[in-house]
């Protein structure tokens, strides 16, 4: 059972995924070399490779990311990239949580915002505010505004580091503006303050035997109490960090506390010029899943499952998911892994390669398309192919990026003194490199590649009989062209690399896998094929290559790996780099008189060892073998006032890790838990915080050797090779059939007109564009999906219900909005 599958409470899980295509008329307005971030609220998660030199750059990357915290605004930033001086921003684009539903799944274009400081907020502050009536010495009565500041969670990380924030509390109306301040509180973005502030309302009234509170109301419509943050900045000038304003009138005479999400000013995001900025274009699919425990999916996961055996394969839940929904890839990221967790994966794909090939009428177009087949088969290599790729493509990738040789061979592109001989024999030295790593890569392909290769190889040979080649162009239309060229031109996305690669070592790696396609394409180094090359310059060069000899090596590779023979992957004696990149760690203190300060150091993660290095491609400083890690944990922050940190259990002392981003830290602990699930001596329970000043944080337990306090969080099967979250996938399946209601509601229409009239079918329009073979096995599906969903309906109902009975943030717009125990 895979991590999230039967947990008994309720989980909402966050994603991220889309692409940042291009931007056009930035200011200033000449030639620039730009890159785009995407920030949670002011925390950078993502950034795209420079472009150089352009006025309109075309970034073209896509991105997916699991989002593992909360967070109010997401925001792409564009920045002028500057060499001695810091770079400069030059607009953002900036979206509301709330308001992300309506860009979901579509291309928009956005004109960009001006970057000001008032309007780059985050965070909340939790406040109790009360009316109390105060009866005076002489008996009169006036009114009392209490304001309780406890705390503030989240606020922005200053020039990489937590604030020194304090707050100003005001009470404030038409002809007063009474305020007072908080005490700072030194590096920390949660900030405890726990002070109470006293204001008088209203002027003293004659006290009355009723003993009734009675506010002067046109006192109270014009009041309000404002809440201003700020970071302090000693001898510059303090930073704003956001504000809340709560009418006092929604008082009254009771007492509320509530959470407030920090806003900005309100002239912070407006300008007279944001049409001169230009404008950014952007594909963006954010969903949120609320998880039930494991049970409440039995019936859709069971009727997802058995999708396999249905006849046909079009009248089944899973095919029927891939018709509904308006983007075949919503269909498949979480079907592939759903299927793929359960071990019902190959059998689906056959049958749906097989209905794919009945509509192929040439040979030649075999699996060219964005079939639901042909994206099945994608993503299940994505998931199942990371440590293949890396095994097969990393030592190389690694030395075109290091060491790069010059290898243009496009005369109109070729700088001066460039020698095209020369590059071209560079270029055919890793072209030679790259595809020799792959052919002999068979050894490490993963069984599940090598079986659904093998149905694909069968299923070709049996549409097309008379073709002998098909057979192989159906297997190397995905490995050569659609899995290793891929990573070959893209391998920061593929892991292979931990930063982009520069523009003229990403012109190498593109020539590169234009001539792997090539190389991979079935037969297509013959004369006949060298005409039909784009480019003149890639036919000159290809040229230089033997055909039978590059034929027998694919030939023999793709037998290889269209085998059901099995296979072991981790064959390869030698280590597999899983992850490397630099982050900040905590001196261990292991000599007496050592600091314990934190330093930016360059960590690298293999099948072996975790070590960390002064600078890349220096030797290690520190080395913990993968056999000695006991357990890796998220750090509380309050141990040392940082964000994003984790901690390595091994035989010495912990590791303190922080990691850039919060997204960077989940993934380091998902690839040090992974790595380490095997390990005899995993730890049962471990201290959240860091043992400090003779004492340990979390237990207050004195002695460093004391069993942990909190059980671990990171206890991974040891029998789960690839981690997915099966309760997680149904839930988001569930999501798309209740997102296109709809399309199923007509879908079932469509069936049950076909299986009455057996004729013309009536009002075609309603369901021309669905697949639609058999409508009484189909109508059948649909009966039970809707079903299956409104039982789901009713469950989810039940826990929003609940959820919205307990606290919530308070807003400008609805202030006071529940209480928090």
């Amino acid at each position: 059972m895979a991590a999230g599958d039967g947990s008994d409470e309720v989980r909402v899980l966050q994603n991220l995924r889309g692409k940042i295509y291009d931007a056009k008329h930035l200011v200033p307005n000449k030639m620039r070399d730009f890159f785009c971030t995407i920030n949670l609220d002011q925390e950078e998660v993502f950034r795209t490779q420079v472009v150089e030199k352009s006025l309109s750059p075309y970034f073209g990357e896509e991105f997916y990311f699991e989002i593992p915290r909360t967070f109010q605004w997401l925001s792409f930033y564009i920045y002028d990239k500057s060499v001695l001086q810091k770079d400069l921003r030059i607009g953002k684009v900036s979206i509301k949580k709330e308001d992300l539903c309506n860009y979901t799944g579509k291309e928009n274009w956005f004109m960009l915002q001006p970057v000001d400081s008032n309007s780059e907020v985050q965070g909340k502050v939790h406040l109790e505010l009360k009316l109390n009536e105060l009866i005076t010495d002489n008996g009169s009565v006036c009114q009392q505004l209490v304001v309780h500041i406890k705390e503030c969670h989240g606020l922005p990380l200053i020039n990489g580091q937590n604030c020194d924030p304090y707050a100003t509390v005001s009470l404030v109306g038409p002809s007063r503006n009474d305020q007072k301040k908080t005490k700072v509180k030194k590096k920390t973005s949660n900030p405890q303050f726990n002070e109470t502030f006293y204001f008088e309302v209203t002027r003293s009234s004659s006290y009355t035997k009723k003993s009734q509170f009675q506010v002067e109301e046109e006192d109270i419509e014009k009041l309000e109490v404002r809440v201003d943050l700020w970071n302090n900045g000693n001898l510059v000038q303090d930073i704003f960090l956001g504000e809340i304003k709560v009418p006092v009138k929604v008082l009254r005479n009771d007492s509320f506390q509530a959470w407030y999400l920090l806003q900005p000013r309100e002239n912070g995001n407006k300008s007279s010029k944001t049409d001169d900025l230009g404008s950014l274009r952007l594909n963006i699919c954010y969903t949120e899943d609320c998880v039930l425990p494991s049970e409440y999916y039995t019936s859709l996961r069971n009727l997802l499952l058995k999708s396999s055996d249905v006849q046909p394969i079009s009248a089944s839940a899973a095919y029927i998911l891939s018709e509904v929904c308006r983007d075949k890839c919503d269909a498949v990221l979480p079907l592939v892994r759903l299927l793929l967790h359960h071990h019902k994966l190959v059998p689906f794909v056959a049958a749906v390669a097989e209905l794919d090939l009945r509509d192929t009428q040439e040979a030649n177009t075999i699996f060219r398309g964005n079939s639901l087949a042909t994206r099945c088969v994608d993503e299940m290599m994505k998931i199942v192919g990371k440590h293949y790729l890396k095994v097969t493509l990393k030592p190389v990738i690694d030395e075109i990026c290091e060491s790069p040789k010059p290898c243009e061979i496009d005369p109109i592109k070729l700088r001066e003194g460039d020698n095209v001989e020369i590059n071209m024999e560079n270029l055919r030295y890793y072209v030679d490199k790259v595809f020799r790593e792959i052919v002999r890569s068979s050894i490490s392909c993963p069984t599940l590649m090598c079986d659904v290769f093998y149905s694909l190889r069968h299923l070709a040979a049996k549409r097309f009989p008379n073709d002998p080649h098909v057979q192989y162009s159906a297997v190397s239309s995905f490995v050569f062209l659609r899995f290793f060229a891929v990573a070959v031109v893209s391998p920061h996305t593929f892991h292979l690399r931990p930063h982009h690669p520069d523009a003229q070592t990403s012109r190498t790696l593109t020539l590169i896998s234009k001539a792997i396609q090539t190389l991979g394409s079935w037969g297509s180094l013959t004369k006949s094929k060298l005409s039909s090359f784009k480019e003149t310059f890639m036919c000159e060069f290809f040229k230089t290559f033997q055909e039978e000899q590059f034929t027998e090596s694919v030939k023999k590779f793709l037998d290889d790996v269209s085998s059901t023979e099995s296979k072991e992957p981790s064959g390869v004696s030698e280590p597999v780099h899983l992850k490397e990149g630099e982050m900040y760690k905590r001196a261990q203190g292991r000599t007496r008189i050592g600091k314990k300060n934190f330093k930016k150091r360059w960590f690298c993660l293999t099948s072996r060892e975790f070590t960390y290095h002064k600078q890349q491609d220096k030797e290690p400083i520190f080395t913990i073998p993968i056999k000695n890690i006991l357990a890796v944990e998220k750090l509380d922050e309050n141990s040392f006032n940082k964000k994003n940190m984790f901690q390595v259990l091994h035989g010495e002392k912990p590791l303190y890790i922080q990691a850039n981003n919060c997204v960077e830290a989940s993934e380091w602990i998902e690839a040090l838990c992974r790595v380490t699930r095997c390990n005899q001596r995993r730890l049962s329970f471990y201290h959240p915080s860091a043992f400090l000043n003779g004492s340990w944080l979390c237990c207050k337990a004195t002695a460093e050797s004391t069993e942990g306090c909190a059980r671990c969080t990171a206890d991974v099967p040891a029998d789960t090779q690839i981690e997915i979250d099966g309760d997680r996938e149904t839930e988001r399946i569930y999501s798309l059939f209740t997102i296109n209601r709809s399309k199923l509601q007509k879908l079932e229409e469509a069936c049950g007109s076909i299986a009455v009239y057996q004729g013309p079918r009536k009002e075609p329009d309603d369901y021309s564009n669905f697949t639609i073979e058999d409508s009484v096995a189909t109508f059948h599906t649909l009966q039970q999906i809707i079903d299956i969903i409104e039982k789901l309906d009713e469950s989810h109902e039940k826990y929003q219900k609940k959820r919205s009975s307990s606290a919530k943030y308070g807003s400008e717009e609805n202030p006071i909005v529940g209480k928090v125990s």
